[in-house]
């Protein structure tokens, strides 16, 4: 097996020299740099990439934390991520936080003993305090995302989470709904308490009282979303539209509203939240909010990628607003 010491040899070099070529330092001529590539090739010399990220305390590479890799919303966050960073010429690692908060930790600390040059987290559970003090632990860029921060210490990207939810019930109460249903996501997360609070705000602004039978916590999942409109189709109380804190509860709340015999948007209308692909092909085609994850997810790599680089970056808070977006599910009620 070739060694650098090999490479100096064929190249004519010293080590110290390999290792700035090795290590993409601009402090080698182009002639001398071909010249090391031209014999690692020859050689087929491949550097040992945890030496150097030890070596050197950075690896070119930038971390990435999801809850979990199950969605087409997470898979876009993922996909825009990797396309920054390969076009910036690194790497992107990523690590899966199981959707918990000694996950969203484990992960953020993981890839911190990776040498990754800085950490974007989307985060669900840990308090602005604790993704402080985790960000002080690792000594690296910590950019959070999905949440809407305060602290001079993080960077963060969030959706404006109310006006999410606004756009979603305001749509529903301007058709003459009344009786709405809420399929909320788990209310432990942060998203899912803003999301629920804010069908508490818009049935409370137009004198309604909330109904706590209409409201059934479920999991973000199809399958969830399917058993939880079950759960209300059994309950003697009467509501014309359900609000559905994501698209997924949504779809599977049409099918079980289908397998009742139930018509959508005639007997029963229904909204939720992500605006995934499968929204605009379902039968009927789902009314939802677009989120803008791909600007998002964009401008948050390439800031972790400036601070990567070593770049002066000033802390912000960027908040994106949403679309709404009608398709067939909703209607007027009546």
């Amino acid at each position: 097996m070739a060694t650098i010491t090999d490479v100096c040899a064929l190249a004519g070099v010293s080590k110290a020299t390999v290792s700035r070529v090795i290590n993409g330092s601009e402090q080698v001529k182009p002639k001398t740099r071909e010249a090391v590539h031209a014999a690692m090739r020859q050689l087929g010399y491949q550097p040992n990439t945890l030496a150097q990220a030890l070596a050197t305390n950075t690896s070119h590479s930038i971390g990435l934390v999801l809850p979990h890799f199950e969605s087409s919303y997470f898979g876009s966050v993922l996909h825009h991520a990797e396309q920054e960073t390969q076009k910036a010429g690194k790497k992107l690692l990523v690590v899966n936080s199981k959707n918990s908060a000694a996950g969203e930790r484990e992960a953020v600390e993981t890839l911190a003993a990776q040498r990754c040059d800085a950490v974007l987290l989307y985060s669900r559970h840990l308090s602005q305090d604790e993704l402080v003090s985790l960000q002080q632990q690792i000594q690296r860029p910590l950019l959070i995302l999905n949440r809407r921060l305060t602290s001079s210490h993080l960077y963060s990207f969030c959706l404006d989470q109310q006006q999410v939810t606004s756009l979603a019930m305001d749509h529903l109460l301007s058709l003459g709904h009344r009786q709405i249903a809420c399929i909320a996501s788990p209310l432990q997360s942060e998203t899912g308490k803003i999301r629920f609070h804010g069908y508490q705000k818009a049935l409370q602004a137009k004198g309604i009282e909330i109904n706590t039978n209409l409201v059934i916590e479920s999991n973000n999942t199809l399958s969830g979303g399917y058993d939880a409109m079950n759960e209300l189709l059994q309950t003697d109380e009467t509501f014309t539209a359900v609000f559905a804190s994501n698209d997924d509860m949504a779809l599977g709340a049409i099918r079980a509203l289908y397998d009742h015999g139930k018509k959508v948007p005639s007997d029963i209308a229904v909204i939720g939240i992500d605006n995934e692909p499968a929204a605009a092909y379902a039968i009927p085609s789902l009314s939802t909010v677009s989120l803008p994850i791909v600007t998002l997810s964009k401008d948050a790599t390439l800031c972790a990628l400036k601070l990567a680089n070593k770049e002066t970056v000033s802390v912000e808070h960027r908040v994106y607003q949403s679309e709404l977006v009608i398709r067939e599910s909703t209607g007027k009620q009546g």
